[in-house]
């Protein structure tokens, strides 16, 4: 019967002796083994660093009854019956569950009827709810090293009685990116091939798209990114998309992407195209809607926007400014006729005293102060004269024309 479980299943330790990997966690996991009361947890990383593993020789080590369960498996109607006698629940992808569904395990957990152990790849801070977040212990996992990785081959291949050359295994590791999951699969794959196909050239020639896929955390990962937004950048359609593809055909995780194109919208196009933003935060939630590989078609879509727009970094650079004073020579105070004034106190305190309300005055504008007074006059906003900008600016710099004849008189 084992063997017929998939290699990675085989493989999953059974003593925390035998776990490789997240050395930083290995005396809080000690500590929690040992605790008289195991709390709550939620292991949170990429896929195969250990999270269901862990969590599975945490709920054995009590002695507890537990229960398994994949949250994408699982209704509440389904959990509600599972659950009867289980004092300790591994629930894998917690993510997946909608916040009605995470509420359910909150008067659970508060009242310690039930230990909760999930597992998820997606950031807790997004995905799981701030009331369940609160009750929960967050445990941070990494991906494997490449020694890590290189072990674990080496015990892989032992269990299928194969032999894999050093330069095999270091291949395998290699594409596998941190996943123990994915690189046990590949090894499994790899012993099924005649022996003599078993070198790293047949093996390339085998799994072309497996050993396609740039090294996601490592450098081509940053400098492929760094290539695409510099294109943008410099308007360079063809360079944009042939790095979109190197990325994307690569294996990229599609919502890093675009993350980075929501980035270059504000920092590169910034007002002289104000509807490259909007686009951008399109993208983002098409790609989500529509998933992968037809997640491209929106990616493309922005990405050659993003390139043809005209270009404007004034709102950026106006931040970098301010942030500079700030740092520089720390948050001035805030004028007192700028204030609210919430209470009566701060009335007689002078709060608010002779604010000038701006609709009040034609055009919605009257002249008064609105920097400190150490910074008055201080221009941290250069508008530049590309697309857009010159006309959404064209107030501003109207205004500033008046308050500069103002201050000359």
């Amino acid at each position: 019967m084992a063997v017929s479980k998939p290699l990675p299943e085989r493989m999953r330790p059974d003593d925390m002796a035998h776990f490789l990997g997240q050395t930083h966690l290995t005396e809080r996991l000690r500590s929690l083994m040992q605790a008289s009361r195991l709390p709550s947890l939620l292991f949170f990383g990429p896929p195969g660093c250990g999270k269901s593993t862990l969590a599975l020789l945490l709920a054995r080590s009590t002695g507890k009854k537990y229960l398994r369960l994949s949250a994408p498996e699982a209704g509440l109607q389904h959990l509600r019956r599972s659950l009867a006698g289980v004092e300790i629940l591994v629930l894998d992808e917690l993510h997946r569950f909608s916040k009605a569904q995470q509420d359910f395990f909150l008067p659970l957990v508060e009242s310690g009827e039930l230990t909760l152990l999930a597992t998820t790849t997606e950031n807790p801070s997004f995905s799981v709810t701030r009331q369940l977040l609160s009750r929960l212990h967050v445990l941070r996992l990494r991906p494997l090293g490449r020694s890590e990785l290189m072990q674990l081959a080496q015990r892989g291949a032992q269990d299928l009685q194969v032999q894999l050359s050093d330069d095999v295994l270091d291949l395998l590791a290699g594409v596998a990116h941190g996943d123990a999951r994915s690189l046990l699969n590949l090894v499994e794959y790899v012993a099924a091939l005649p022996g003599d196909k078993r070198n790293t050239e047949q093996i390339k020639a085998a799994l072309p798209e497996v050993l396609a896929r740039h090294d996601k955390d490592g450098d081509s990962h940053y400098e492929l990114a760094s290539a695409l937004i510099k294109s943008i950048r410099g308007s360079d359609v063809d360079a944009a998309l042939y790095y979109l593809a190197c990325l994307l055909e690569g294996g990229e995780d599609p919502r890093f992407v675009c993350r980075r194109l929501i980035l270059s919208a504000s920092e590169d196009v910034g007002l002289a195209d104000p509807n490259a933003l909007p686009l951008a935060v399109s993208c983002q939630q098409a790609v989500e809607f529509v998933g992968m590989p037809e997640g491209f078609i929106p990616l493309a879509e922005t990405v050659v926007y993003l390139a043809l727009a005209r270009k404007s970094n004034a709102s950026y650079a106006a931040y970098l400014n301010a942030a500079r004073e700030v740092k520089l020579n720390g948050a001035r105070a805030v004028p007192l006729h700028l204030r609210n004034p919430s209470t009566q106190l701060h009335k007689e305190w002078g709060y608010g005293k002779e604010y000038k309300y701006p609709h009040n005055y034609p055009d919605s504008w009257v002249e008064q102060s609105y920097l400190p007074p150490e910074l008055e006059g201080r221009r941290f906003y250069q508008p530049r004269d590309n697309g857009e900008e010159p006309r959404l600016s064209q107030w501003w710099r109207k205004i500033h024309r008046i308050r500069k004849t103002d201050g000359q008189s």
